[in-house]
């Protein structure tokens, strides 16, 4: 399916994926309506630390390793992305800390993928990784979309809506928009809860050590938990418990600090790769199901739904992004 220029197109869910495609969209000249009930930052990408880190990915969570490569395409579509907006990249890059028996798998780990570190002060430093301030981030594409000339309506897109554009893009979490597309049933949801101190460091590298990562900020995050299978945004003391502990470990003044708490709930398929492309449901395109790479893969997941809707060549990560390759019989 192909749409024309100015074509109204809805795009469902204000988060990372769902801003940078009506961004996308915007700026290539459709007319565009951003709907999401939840206020402006109070989604899973707003409860982020803005990673934009495809080694510590690679490194750290076995689902993403097969995919570093494109995951380092993702990374490199940012400065042009960001190109005129005030949404600072930090990149302070990577700091491995941690008993010297961990830090040799580790080490182990960064060697089997070819990805390039040092070893400083007893730690293993990684240059390649960014990342932004996630709901300042979330705010600047906002505004940006709406100088534009794009709309944002403060509820849910429903399946009635579906007349009055000529096309849909589904960037919702797990769950959200269940029954409109056959694909969404290969997502899963995935509970993630992160701490917010009011000390720490509050700039360099993103600090990372056995069970946990210090993300530096105002605010420093601290996170985070992946609760397979879990939907539900109840704070829960019991699971982040062992962040606090391993944090203070890397940092003892943490020991210290009030710490709150933030839950989101992402959405994953089995690959740990979005679903990106039409759907087979008329009219419905997916941008959904980033696991925790929301915003390292916002830019890449736009640039694939500008192409499919003004029916260029998607290229060559389209395929591994293909919205039904789960849900073909």
């Amino acid at each position: 399916m192909e749409t024309k220029l100015r074509a109204r197109v809805a795009v469902a869910g204000a988060g990372a994926i769902g801003s940078a495609v009506a961004l996308t969209l915007a700026r290539a000249q459709f007319d565009v309506t951003l709907f999401d009930p939840a206020p402006p930052g109070d989604n899973a990408s707003g409860v982020a630390a803005g990673m934009l880190a495809p080694v510590a990915e690679a490194v750290f969570d076995p689902v993403s390793t097969p995919h570093l490569a494109l995951l380092r395409r993702a990374r490199d579509l940012w400065p042009a992305f960001v190109e005129g907006l005030d949404l600072p990249i930090l990149r302070d890059g990577l700091r491995v800390e941690g008993e010297a028996a961990w830090l040799a798998t580790i080490a182990a780990r960064f060697e089997a993928l070819d990805a390039p570190f040092q070893r400083l002060d007893g730690a293993l430093v990684d240059a390649e990784d960014w990342r932004i301030e996630a709901r300042p981030a979330l705010a600047v594409l906002k505004t940006a979309f709406e100088a534009l000339g794009g709309r944002f309506e403060p509820r849910a897109f429903a399946a009635g809506d579906l007349p009055a554009f000529d096309a849909v893009v589904l960037a919702t979490g797990a769950g959200d928009a269940a029954g409109l597309t056959p694909e969404l049933a290969a997502l899963a949801p995935i509970k993630g809860q992160i701490l917010r101190a009011d000390r720490g460091p509050a700039t360099g590298p993103v600090i990372r050590g056995e069970g946990v990562y210090i993300a530096a900020g105002e605010s420093p995050a601290i996170g985070a938990t992946m609760e397979m299978g879990r939907g539900d945004l109840i704070v829960d003391p019991s699971a982040t418990e062992a962040l606090r502990a391993a944090a203070i470990r890397l940092r003892p003044e943490l020991a210290q600090a009030v710490l709150t708490t933030e839950v989101g709930v992402r959405a994953s398929t089995p690959d740990g790769l979005p679903l990106v492309g039409w759907s087979a449901t008329p009219g419905v395109m997916l941008a959904v199901g980033a696991r925790r790479n929301g915003w390292l893969l916002a830019p890449l997941v736009a640039g694939l739904v500008a192409a499919y809707l003004k029916g260029d060549n998607p290229g060559p990560d389209a395929a591994s992004l293909d919205a039904k390759r789960f849900s073909r019989t």
